[in-house]
């Protein structure tokens, strides 16, 4: 059989996938022998049927599980290049092939009257799942750092007029983590005045893409909408790139819309793409806010000690107030208090139009690398945003969500565009994509765009992936942004 082609056939990526192969069998392999041990022990017991089916050793029930669970994530394209590193696909394959076992487990079981073990099944089940989960993040924070630096990632020529094209660099370069790094650029509509765009080189016209494709060793041919190939173009470039291992993807103009949005639907031949309209009501949200709630009442229980150390050191520092109210925008202009820990002397909004000179905040945004006002104890929780440890009451109330876009001051609001009102579509939240993609160092067009783009586009798996990024934000301030 040939072998394939795509990003999931590139040979720098092949000892990663075995090893990924590997990793999951070990998991799968560990996950099955530690719950025929828990249920059973060391003794060799059997499955029973009632169905007539002779009775098989769990042994081997263990083994049927192993090659099953790792032939569903081959079918569910648990290896498959295209989606290492970035995004929800591959933890998603992983979930959806360890359902679709277990639902099929579940239903020999019932066809052939076959007496499962409840204990063996409820250890295996989530244990294994856990495992490979793991297994997967352990593997992407090792392939990540690689690509950070430009290792292990296609190398890409991008089509378009010069300002799709600089959209399009500038996208694929915020997240090496997909694995894209572009290496030129065939420019319509640059007429040889400029020689790069973005930092890429400019290296031809649209009608030179083959040739220079082949020319550079590229891996991905990524076309912008703007490229003007039309449909028979695009076919053609696809006719001339074929048999040699080059990828051709498209990006249609609509940025910042996630997958879960967008359907695509062919008609005659005609992909017809339907972007679906952001839902801001419905149960979802009525689950999200439910979470919201469950989660603060954890979350308080859990940090409770570190709360109470935090105010009386807070307190002893100066005999000030413990907490800092602030009046904050919410959900659809709505104001509200937001309560932090003080990390500042007292009277520190009053000193603040003095130094409005040495605002290192983008935009509307004020914020200080150096700011004199902070106290000892306040720089150490601001750094480690323990300072918004009591924003879980705001949660609790209503006014806040756990991860959101950011809570803007009334000051803020009065400066947005159109655009940025948006982001009061939603409850702000405690976390959210800015935070864990740069926080203060980020542009001010940027952290619109981030907010934006979680408020059109939330959906539950989005939230939990925010939520563990942030963890690491917490436990490494410096490469956050955090001050």
């Amino acid at each position: 059989m040939p072998e394939s082609s795509g990003p999931s056939s590139r040979h720098y990526l092949q000892p990663y996938l075995r090893w990924l192969r590997w990793s999951d069998v070990i998991a799968i392999v560990t996950a099955a022998a530690v719950a025929q041990v828990a249920r059973f022990g060391f003794a060799d017991e059997l499955l029973a049927s009632a169905g007539g089916l002779d009775a098989v050793s769990y042994t081997y029930v263990s083994i049927a599980l192993v090659v099953g669970w790792t032939s569903f994530l081959h079918l569910q394209g648990a290896y498959d290049g295209r989606y290492t590193g970035h995004g929800v696909q591959e933890y998603r394959a992983v979930v959806n092939a360890t359902f679709a076992l277990f639902g099929l487990l579940a239903i020999v079981s019932f066809v052939f009257r076959l007496d499962f073990a409840r204990g063996y099944v409820l250890i295996a089940f989530p244990l294994g799942t856990l495992l490979l989960l793991a297994g997967r993040w352990l593997a992407r924070r090792w392939l990540v750092h690689h690509r950070a630096v430009g290792k292990l990632s296609d190398k890409v020529l991008v089509v378009g007029d010069y300002s799709h094209v600089k959209q399009l660099v500038a996208a694929l370069k915020r997240v090496p983590g997909a694995g894209y790094q572009v290496h030129g650029a065939c420019v319509s509509d640059h007429n040889g005045v400029t020689a790069s765009v973005a930092g890429v080189p400019i290296i031809g016209d649209a009608d030179e893409v083959a040739d220079q494709a082949r020319t550079l060793g590229i891996d991905v041919v990524a076309v912008s909408s703007s490229a003007g190939l039309g449909s028979t173009g695009l076919r053609e470039l696809g006719w001339a790139l074929e048999g040699s291992n080059i990828d051709l993807i498209v990006s249609p103009d609509i940025m910042d819309v996630a997958g879960p949005r967008v359907k695509t639907r062919p008609v005659q031949g005609l992909p017809l793409i339907h972007v679906e309209s952001p839902t801001f009501a419905g149960p979802q949200l009525i689950f999200k806010q439910l979470v919201d709630k469950l989660s603060a009442v954890a979350l308080l229980l859990i940090f409770l000690p570190l709360m109470i150390a935090v105010a009386f050191l807070i307190f002893r520092g100066d005999r000030g107030p413990v907490f800092f109210r602030q009046e904050r925008v919410g959900r659809g202009g709505d104001t509200f208090r937001m309560w932090k820990f003080r990390s500042m002397v007292t009277g520190a909004e009053d000193q603040r139009a003095g130094l409005m000179d040495q605002n290192d905040g983008a935009g509307p945004l004020f914020k200080m690398k150096d700011d004199p006002r902070m106290t000892k104890i306040g720089a150490f929780i601001r750094r480690y945003s323990i300072d918004e440890l009591p924003q879980l009451f705001n949660v609790l109330v209503g006014d806040m969500s756990v991860v959101g876009p950011r809570p803007p001051l009334s000051s803020e609001v009065a400066e947005y565009g159109e655009a940025a009102h948006r982001r009061l579509l939603v409850r702000p939240g405690m976390t959210g994509l800015w935070q864990i993609s740069g926080r203060s160092d980020l542009e001010w067009s940027e952290a619109v765009r981030l907010d934006l783009y979680y408020v059109e586009n939330w959906t539950p798996v989005l939230d939990v992936m925010i939520l563990w990024r942030t963890v690491a934000v917490v436990l490494f301030p410096d490469k956050a942004g955090a001050y």
